[in-house]
């Protein structure tokens, strides 16, 4: 069972070697469904600015990356143009941090010590994540009581289970850091 605990050195995190390989797996489809960045070769993406920035027609993308304007397309096409780029690098650090700290897993699991930065790197990814889950499983308010009628064998209560604990262990993080 996951642990959080704030001492003086930082987070201390305990992963069972199941939940962290759970955690690895999920921070890699994350990268993968965030794309890789431009090339060097892209003189407006080295300043940031992407040539054709669009909502995306995937809703976990929509989602992670929503319209600043709802009433203005224009407005929010240019908008998405000057930081969709900047949100997804961001979202690519928060992730790798997260899988360069479970290179520490062993057969026992993972024990670490998070600093802040980390730390924050670990909610960003974690959030990001459990919004992905979330907008695929079309998790809403009652959801606990839509998996509670579930049957065992749908094939979509592993990930409802693995969102449950995601939020779990998000909470902790949250409590610790705050």
């Amino acid at each position: 069972m996951s642990t959080v605990k704030k001492t003086r050195k930082g987070l201390t995190l305990r992963l069972e070697p199941e939940e962290a390989a759970l955690v690895r797996a999920l921070m890699e489809q994350l990268l993968s469904l965030l794309g890789e960045p431009p090339g060097p070769d892209d003189e407006l993406a080295a300043l940031g600015i992407a040539d054709d920035a669009s909502k995306s027609d995937d809703p976990v993308l929509a989602r992670l990356f929503p319209d600043a304007y709802a009433d203005d397309g224009e407005a929010a096409g240019e908008f998405r143009r000057y930081t969709e780029m900047g949100l997804r690098e961001g979202k690519r650090e928060a992730a790798d941090t997260v899988l360069d700290t479970l290179k520490g897993v062993s057969d026992a699991g993972l024990d670490t010590v998070l600093d802040d930065e980390q730390a924050q790197c670990w909610l960003k990814a974690l959030n990001d994540v459990r919004l992905a889950l979330g907008t695929r499983l079309d998790i809403s308010e009652e959801w606990y009581e839509q998996a509670a009628e579930m049957d065992p064998n749908d094939p979509r209560m592993a990930m409802f289970a693995a969102y449950d604990w995601l939020t779990m262990l998000q909470e902790s993080l949250v409590r610790a850091v705050f």
